[in-house]
């Protein structure tokens, strides 16, 4: 077994806090680290720090390192690149993991020349062999028509992945860890680009990664008018719409609200799938529901094998009194709580 067997995470921050798929990839790289025998260290780049950094530690990590810099407040490559590769080469990883995000998918091949190691891009899984220390990453390929397993010799073993992928632990505030400031010096004349602004795109409803109801829709909606019955008991069961490809492809919906091995991949307490057969690309995507409630007129559709219920009808009958039902429900709870106060 490896001497260091160290697994190494590079996060990102939401508002100041640990962005979502960094408490997913804390929760993933305890696991690993775990099965390891080592550390499970995070690296932060950014300014005010500290917070995130304890928070970090509550989330699994055993250590955190902050490299604290006005200047890494916004994301420039050229800047968070100096100092990784040096924390890096210093911390010595034998896995080094990063989210499938804009700034992961930018930072992770230029890090990977770097150290002239491989990477696996937009994994969906990992698992490790800890003797020798193997990490196998499972990616999609073909189009996303398959899943490949692929492994590296060289170190460190490097991956980024998808949002989603990962389970993040429950946070447990009376874990102690080292939280240590390291040196963030940039030197601005190797910096090529310059952050002029940032302007934030207005939220598209409840994100799907945290969604804890998602309505999906398949190609037998038939059109995009048909996803407003599925935005309106969205909207009363306080969740959000979703779709396979055939309606993403057809522009029927935004492909920001895909859901499957070339989409998103989501774990909500419930999984209403309307009108869709339920391909085994889709089915990787919302897999890990709590209750997936499947409406398809096709008895022999596939998703009913993978539902925890199953309704044989068309959703154009099935929908609209169900809605009614809610709707009736939650009027009788709102009576009921003015009666009460």
């Amino acid at each position: 077994m490896a001497e260091n067997n160290r697994v190494l995470i590079l996060g990102e921050l939401s508002k100041g806090k640990l962005s979502a798929g960094t408490r997913e990839l804390l929760g993933g790289g305890r696991d690993l680290s775990d099965i390891l025998g080592g550390m499970l260290s995070l690296i932060l780049l950014g300014d005010g720090l500290k917070a995130a950094g304890e928070e970090s530690i509550a989330y699994g990590a055993d250590e955190v390192y902050l490299a604290e810099n006005p200047e890494l407040k916004n994301y420039q490559a050229d800047a968070y690149l100096q100092i990784l590769e040096t924390t890096i080469k210093n911390i010595n990883p034998e896995i080094l993991l990063m989210g499938q995000t804009s700034m992961g998918r930018d930072l992770a091949p230029q890090l990977a020349y770097r150290f002239k190691t491989g990477i696996a891009m937009d994994c969906v899984h990992l698992d490790v062999e800890p003797d020798p220390c193997l990490l196998r990453m499972t990616r999609p390929v073909y189009g996303c028509k398959a899943l490949a397993v692929m492994t590296c010799k060289t170190k460190p073993q490097m991956a980024t992945v998808r949002c989603g992928a990962m389970k993040p632990k429950e946070p447990d505030k009376s874990r102690k860890g080292k939280v240590e400031v390291i040196p963030a010096y940039i030197d601005e004349s190797r910096a090529r680009t310059q952050v002029l602004g940032k302007v934030e795109k207005p939220a598209d409803g409840i994100p799907l990664e945290i969604a804890q109801v998602v309505i999906c829709g398949g190609r037998g909606m038939g059109s995009a008018d048909s996803f407003s019955i599925l935005d309106e008991l969205a909207q009363l069961l306080r969740g959000t719409v979703g779709a396979s490809r055939p309606p993403c492809d057809a522009g029927w919906i935004s492909s920001t609200r895909q859901i499957g091995l070339t989409g998103k991949i989501v774990r909500p307490d419930l999984y209403i799938a309307v009108a869709l057969s339920g391909s085994s690309q889709h089915m990787a995507g919302c897999s890990d529901s709590k209750v997936i409630v499947a409406i398809n007129k096709d008895p022999e559709a596939n998703i009913f094998s993978l539902a925890h219920y199953g309704i044989v009808g068309d959703y154009r009958q099935i929908l609209p009194p169900f809605i009614r039902r809610v709707r009736q429900i939650q009027e009788s709870k709102g009576e009921k709580d003015a009666t009460r106060a």
